[in-house]
């Protein structure tokens, strides 16, 4: 099989995790008999300096004309002074309007060989817990009406959270379908107790839910689904939640794994072209050949699963990791008794498990 892979390396340690997730899929497309073709496309602070565009007109056609995209991380201290629309961040945003893509999957596993780095109690990790939170992503407050005007009280500041029907129905279809394939267990997360467009999520939630009646939902409360991730995040299966809610709480969900590099992202539309990402930023200042790459090589399994329906492929991929952390830490890991890995060394020890 034939694919053609876009790259977005990023900042800081963007190339160092992007280049290790490629090394992992050129070793299954040489076991698998495959072939990925990829290509550059800058985004970031990096075609900040070379284009003056956070995201350049050439790299969003690269990326259309590709059957996935992978996404190292971008942003830095650099080009923190520069206005929004021109934050390297912004890029981010622009790719996912660019590309439709609508459906955010977040995994949040707590690995049982990394356990003791959760910042949880010992008796609630000793639950375990595997949750994927599916978090609306083109929609309500970070795409409404914004700006600046003269209030009553001076100067205001306004962002205006909206949301259609529709745009409830097609990310909660996508929750479910999940869910069938999971535990059939989904936590719908709003405000509806003081929000209109929550009031709206919630109807529309439970309109979809007829067709799925093999699934079951709940309602929570986005304070109140906080407080219960860290008490018992085993109680959650599949939380499906509005772009802001969902961008915060797997936010937590991750913290609560004991570190955020194991944990990749996809971000889908209605074809199979997906973009995959690590959850994390750029920490820049992290230096060269440190970082975990694992969270990025993780998105590239899931880019083998969802866009690639290459199942065994990203199954053999997730078997090599787990192998690996067994006795093996990059440094945001490493305990007594471990191998300390840099970046390099711990990708060549998973492709060398696959």
């Amino acid at each position: 099989m034939n694919k053609k892979i876009a790259l977005i390396y990023g900042d800081g340690i963007g190339p160092d995790i992007v280049k290790a997730a490629v090394k992992v899929l050129e070793r299954i497309a040489e076991k698998y008999r495959h072939k990925f073709t990829f290509c550059d496309a800058p985004m970031g602070g990096n075609a900040i300096d070379e284009y003056g565009d956070p995201l350049p007109k050439k790299s969003v056609d690269v990326c259309l004309a590709s059957d996935s995209v992978l996404l190292g991380a971008v942003g830095g201290k650099k080009w923190d002074n520069l206005s929004g629309s021109k934050r390297p961040e912004a890029g981010l945003l622009g790719i996912r309007k660019a590309l439709k893509l609508y459906a955010n999957i977040r995994p949040a596993k707590l690995f049982p060989q990394v356990a003791d780095r959760s910042p949880l109690r010992k008796d609630i990790v000793e639950n375990g817990f595997d949750m994927v939170i599916v978090r609306e992503l083109t929609g309500g407050i970070y795409f409404g009406e914004r700006g600046i005007r003269q209030g009553k009280l001076g100067r205001e500041a306004y962002d205006t959270e909206c949301y259609s029907e529709i745009e409830i129905e097609r990310i909660a279809r996508v929750a479910f379908e999940i869910a069938r394939k999971r535990n059939k267990k989904i936590t719908s997360i709003d405000k509806a107790n003081v929000l209109e467009s929550s009031r709206l999520w919630r109807y529309a939630i439970h309109e979809v839910a007829q067709d799925y009646p093999d699934v079951t939902v709940n309602d929570m409360f986005v304070d109140n689904a906080a407080m219960q991730l860290v008490k018992d995040p085993s109680q959650f299966d599949v939380i499906v939640t509005s772009n802001m809610f969902g961008d915060i709480l797997s936010d937590l969900a991750s913290a609560l794994t004991g570190s955020i590099g194991l944990l990749p992202s996809a971000s889908l539309n209605d074809t199979t072209l997906g973009l995959y990402e690590p959850i994390h930023g750029s920490a820049p200042d992290l230096g060269e050949n440190v970082a975990n790459p694992i969270a990025t090589i993780l998105s590239a399994a899931m880019m083998l699963r969802y866009s690639f329906d290459m199942t065994e492929e990203a199954a053999d991929v997730e078997k090599a990791v787990d192998k690996v952390l067994c006795d093996n830490r990059t440094q945001d890991l490493w305990s007594e008794g471990k191998r300390l890995c840099s970046t390099s060394e711990i990708t060549d020890l998973i492709i060398k498990n696959i």
